[in-house]
């Protein structure tokens, strides 16, 4: 990818400068050259921390040629909630939203996909400064952080992820909760909810059914008796924040990479 400079090399206003001088009564203001941001969104994107597994996911090629009607419903319902939620990111009064998603599935569904879709186009669309987090990932780079010759400090890695304007957490559960690990996970939740920092998730595991969790179509989240409760990875304060901070996007159905293989195998 070329450098911002290499870029800028390019344009006529500026001459690879990357400011422009605004002619007035004086000797004249200095202002960014419109080329920085025409060419800012390629340099977010590539800051983003998308691994490259899913640096081609879109809305376009999210894959909803599913075996059965029911499930081909889910992914559709999947993916405009997620259209809708770019399209309506900017309010009207001005500013980002502050609410994310919660894509709720099994394994394979397209859960990281619609994630990572949503981030691009809020990125291309509205340059903001997103950020991709495994969460699993995240703790072991902040266990790095402990030893004595580390380069980076547990601060170095947390803010990144604390001030990030859009955060996707994927695999929000998948570590097992111990206490360490649920106060990382709350300093995170917890400082961008205070902040009103727009963040989405994903997970395995599905939420409690009840009062708490009366949001649009949480009631078609999977039921199979081998898909967990999300209480069960982590804790109860943490359950709260995330009722309040992210609207359930449950899909039920079948895993379409096993689908794929299998497929594949089969020619």
């Amino acid at each position: 990818m070329p450098s911002e400079a290499d870029q800028s090399q390019e344009c006529p206003e500026c001459g690879g400068r990357g400011w422009v001088i605004v002619q007035d009564s004086g000797a004249g203001t200095a202002r960014r050259c419109e080329c920085r941001f025409e060419n800012l969104a390629p340099r977010l994107l590539e800051g983003s921390g998308i691994p490259a597994r899913y640096r081609n996911c879109s809305f376009k090629n999210f894959d909803i040629n599913a075996p059965s009607p029911a499930d081909k419903d889910q992914l559709l319902q999947a993916k405009s909630i997620s259209e809708h939620y770019v399209e309506g990111f900017l309010k009207p009064e001005g500013g980002f939203t502050e609410s994310g998603l919660l894509y709720i599935g099994s394994p394979g569904v397209g859960k990281t996909h619609l994630a990572v879709a949503v981030l691009k186009s809020l990125i291309e669309r509205y340059r903001v400064r997103g950020l991709f987090v495994d969460f699993t990932a995240l703790i072991h780079q902040i266990q790095s952080t402990f030893d004595p010759g580390s380069p980076e400090s547990k601060r170095d890695v947390l803010d990144p992820v604390v001030k990030a304007e859009v955060l996707v957490l994927d695999e929000l559960g998948a570590q097992k909760p111990t206490p360490w690990v649920n106060e990382i996970l709350y300093l995170i939740m917890n400082s961008r909810y205070t902040q009103r920092l727009p963040t989405l998730f994903t997970t395995n595991y599905r939420l409690d059914s009840g009062p708490a969790a009366d949001h649009e179509n949480l009631d078609r989240a999977p039921s199979s008796s081998s898909f967990q409760l999300l209480s069960s990875r982590i804790s109860p304060n943490l359950l709260s924040r995330l009722y309040e901070m992210a609207r359930p996007v449950a899909i039920e159905a079948e895993d379409f990479r096993r689908e794929v293989q299998m497929q594949k195998h089969r020619f």
